[in-house]
């Protein structure tokens, strides 16, 4: 069983993730820590309730930071709605989120079981950062780091090249990715394709089990957003995408080893990562000792798309 903590800013993909989660056997769930990122903190701890209760879930939900750790929490245009679920109004959950903060517990369940938690970042990196900078050597003993962020090889979405997840607080992404500990990035350039959710897909959602029904209703304002903005009838999932590639050993394609610099000037440039690639030459780095990820950059979009709809219509 391997053991997981969910680090997410709760949007409709973070719960569609969650949903791959709580829904895959060989997961221990052991928490859900929440940001602020997509929406406040206390609207992400409400949104991840109600997601692991829609899943019959009953993983504990804590929550961490307000804000980016130096810089203000910046505005953003919200694709998820105002609630982050689609402002159906389906988010009133029944639990309450633990009293316990969110680094406090990642902290104490690394410590407890050293080497075995995997870490699945689906927001901004606020909360593992602060762990990091509290007790280093704790976190050091992380047996993986999973992130959803940078553009990968393709195009950003908060700038031309700059991914939200990254902008919204590059310092503490680049914090993590010095951790020093065996990280996967699966970037947005993963959601580029045909990956995700049709119109189609979505209306079978609508009358599959509880969790289907629940995602079907949280991503209306991103399928608006989606045909608004692109003329296209889905909606992607990067979070679900990313948390895919943690769980399904043969729907990762291929990866490529980089070194992963975060641009942190205050300038156009701010949450850029730059991949430098193995097995490539750079003639400003002639020498490269510190490969620090793994980024996808391929994934079988039939085979997200098959297990994915066929968790929800069980």
């Amino acid at each position: 069983m391997r053991k997981f903590i969910v680090d997410t800013d709760t949007a409709s993909d973070d719960a569609a993730a969650l949903m791959i989660a709580a829904f895959t056997p060989e997961i221990d769930l052991l928490g859900v820590t929440v940001v602020a990122g997509n929406v406040g903190v206390r609207q992400a701890a409400d949104n991840a309730l109600m997601t692991l209760e829609a899943c019959g879930c009953g993983a504990p939900v804590y929550v961490g930071a307000a804000r980016p750790l130096i810089k203000e929490r910046k505005e953003t245009i919200s694709v998820h709605g105002k609630d982050g679920m689609g402002d159906r109004g389906i988010i009133h959950p029944t639990r309450k989120q633990e009293d316990k903060r969110a680094v406090e517990f990642i902290l104490e369940t690394v410590a407890k079981n050293p080497d075995e938690v995997e870490l699945v970042v689906l927001g901004p990196a606020t909360n593992i950062a602060l762990a990091i900078m509290e007790d280093r050597e704790v976190m050091k003993r992380v047996k993986h780091i999973w992130t959803m962020g940078t553009p990968g090889f393709g195009s950003g979405n908060a700038t031309p090249v700059a991914e939200f997840n990254v902008f919204i607080d590059a310092e503490a992404y680049g914090v993590m990715l010095d951790l020093g500990v065996p990280t996967t990035v699966i970037g947005f350039d993963m959601c580029a394709g045909e990956i995700g959710l049709d119109e189609a897909e979505l209306l079978a959602l609508s009358k599959g089990n509880e969790a289907g029904k629940f995602l079907e209703q949280a991503t209306k304002v991103l399928l608006q957003f989606n045909f608004d903005t692109r003329g296209v009838h889905m909606v992607d999932l990067p979070d679900a995408v990313a948390l895919a590639a943690a769980v399904w050993d043969d729907y990762v394609q291929s990866t490529s080893k980089c070194h992963c610099h975060v641009c942190t000037e205050n300038n156009e440039t701010y949450g850029q990562v730059i991949f430098y690639q193995q097995g490539r030459t750079y003639e400003s780095m002639p020498k490269i000792d510190n490969y620090n990820a793994e980024v996808v950059t391929a994934v079988s979009e039939r085979t997200f798309t098959k297990r994915f709809m066929s968790m929800l219509l069980k």
